[in-house]
């Protein structure tokens, strides 16, 4: 698998509510190899402080070397990420991690939740790609108010899918988790899930496929430092009683594997 260490020209800035950002980089080496549910480990200052890169997945490739990233300010490394402005350079290594694995002769459901949404949009464009027409498959988006959701359905619904949201507060779409939505929707026959969320919310769509018989895909998060399986900060328990680790076994697993401890 390829990786390459880029210093990313920023062409792009978007601020979708007070915390929640998007940016463009043109990074044509890691734009051109990487696959959905991969990350990327970025440098968000030149300085030496943070000292080290926070991983982020990506959010989509774009097709003329550029990628982005759509993220939440949550500490100092991704507050100085949402501040930087075009023109700027920053320095972009992967792509790293094991992605989703297309199956594109299944419909498909997509789940994204909060931040989990951010990979699901690479997803769905290269599922959608592949398979042509998606006219049956379904993405379901969560968050807790508009701002979180509502910005990025537009971007789901050019390739065709059908898009349902929900908040928490019901700002947007229906009130509840977004996990609430696979009770009231139609499950495509044969049909494959693939998601992305908090831990409490992978857990309940592994249970929920577990109980259908239905194949599930799951991106998890985690704390890391190197991305490339040298720290083993990021590793986390199996079903079968031994350890993975997200950053070179992941982030995308069976739901099925994975032991869920909360």
């Amino acid at each position: 698998m390829s990786q390459y260490q880029e210093n990313a020209t920023v062409t792009r800035v978007e601020q979708f509510s007070a915390t929640n950002y998007r940016i463009t980089l043109n990074c044509p080496e890691i734009a051109g190899c990487a696959e959905p549910g991969q990350f990327v480990m970025v440098r968000t200052t030149t300085s030496k402080d943070p000292l080290l890169r926070r991983p982020f997945s990506i959010h989509q490739c774009l097709g003329d070397g550029s990628l982005q990233l759509y993220f939440k300010v949550v500490g100092r490394g991704t507050d100085l990420l949402s501040k930087v402005s075009p023109g700027e350079k920053i320095s972009v290594f992967g792509p790293l991690g094991r992605g989703y694995r297309l199956n594109s002769t299944k419909p498909a459901i997509f789940v994204g939740g909060g931040m989990g949404i951010a990979p699901l949009l690479f997803l769905v464009k290269e599922y959608c790609r592949l398979k042509k027409e998606c006219g049956e498959d379904i993405v379901l988006l969560g968050g807790r108010d508009k701002s979180e959701v509502a910005p990025l359905v537009d971007d789901f619904e050019v390739y065709g899918p059908s898009v349902v949201a929900s908040t928490d507060d019901g700002s947007f779409g229906q009130q509840g988790f977004v996990t609430e939505l696979l009770q009231n929707i139609a499950l495509p026959p044969s049909c494959v899930l693939y998601g992305c969320g908090p831990e409490p919310m992978l857990k309940a769509l592994g249970a929920f496929c577990r109980d259908r018989n239905i194949e599930c895909q799951v991106s998890v998060e985690s704390v890391m430092a190197c991305g490339m399986g040298a720290c083993l900060g990021c590793s986390r328990p199996a079903k079968d009683g031994t350890y993975t680790h997200v950053c070179v076994h992941g982030p995308v697993f069976d739901a099925e594997k994975l032991a869920w401890n909360i």
